[in-house]
């Protein structure tokens, strides 16, 4: 009988000492996947950078690029609407608070975050594309959002706005 109790006993310290560690682990792992910052800088209509030098390229959408790669660096080039809808993203995000939401693959090749963006509540993937400064560019496995983000590709082609114009 003693044998038991003191086997329960041993037991139940077991079972404490592991759920303290599981809960500790936990919010060590939260506070690691902080989702919130600051937005330094506007690199062009899908791609920011963080305030803490991290890039952020939005997820499932593609804007008119304002520079193209010749040679080993990057010429200024931009193509239509490339110009219009980095200063939509500016307007949205430069300076503020955003929340970044994360899918399945959560960086690029290029070492890239790759997220859908909020400010404010509302989705700037989404915004970008009921504007007409972009479209939807899904590249699996990050489709969380697709529906999401071709009703609003959709919502700007009937409105001929931006790139949908003609």
């Amino acid at each position: 009988m003693q044998k038991r109790l003191y086997f329960c006993a041993v037991l139940l310290l077991t079972c404490i000492a592991a759920s303290t560690t599981l809960a500790t682990g936990c919010a060590r792992q939260s506070s690691a996947t902080q989702t919130e910052y600051i937005v330094k800088k506007v690199i062009d209509g899908d791609t920011i950078e963080l305030s803490d030098g991290s890039r952020v390229r939005y997820i499932g959408i593609d804007t008119p690029e304002v520079r193209k790669r010749e040679g080993a660096g990057w010429k200024y080039a931009p193509e239509p609407y490339a110009l219009k809808a980095k200063a939509i993203n500016s307007e949205l995000v430069a300076g503020r608070k955003v929340k970044l939401e994360f899918d399945r693959e959560k960086q690029d090749k290029y070492s890239r975050l790759l997220a859908y963006v909020y400010v404010d509540g509302k989705m700037v993937n989404a915004e970008l594309l009921r504007q007409g400064c972009a479209s939807v560019y899904m590249i699996p496995p990050n489709t969380k959002h697709l529906a999401l983000l071709a009703a609003a590709q959709e919502e700007a082609k009937r409105a001929k706005r931006g790139i949908w114009q003609q």
